[in-house]
């Protein structure tokens, strides 16, 4: 439905984000589910904690999850894109994205 003033009314979505660690020392294991409602996007990543380094098992945590959550803004970004190109958007030049960057 559409106002007098050509404006959509707001709507709002949720979506779920489900995260789980795994450690297995010296490594943690991160693996993120996001629930769109519409699909799933899942993606995973890795820390490795150095064998001279202390035991800290928060930090492994982090490092995995940091690593999986710009894994799947990637993947975010990237659909984007190709769905902003699906509609006949004219490209424009712009820097290069963050989704663009070399894989880890």
């Amino acid at each position: 439905m559409t106002s007098a003033d050509g404006r959509r009314p707001p709507s709002a979505k949720e979506w779920t984000l489900c995260l789980y660690l795994c450690e297995n020392d010296p490594a943690t294991t991160a693996r993120i589910v996001l629930d769109t409602g519409d699909g799933l996007l899942e993606c995973c990543a890795e820390a490795h904690r150095n064998p001279c380094d202390a035991v800290v098992p928060e930090i492994g945590d982090e490092v995995a999850a940091g690593r999986a959550l710009i894994s799947l803004g990637r993947r975010l970004l990237r659909a984007a894109d190709g769905d902003i190109a699906a509609t006949g958007a004219p490209e424009t030049s712009r820097p290069a994205p963050l989704w663009r960057l070399p894989r880890e």
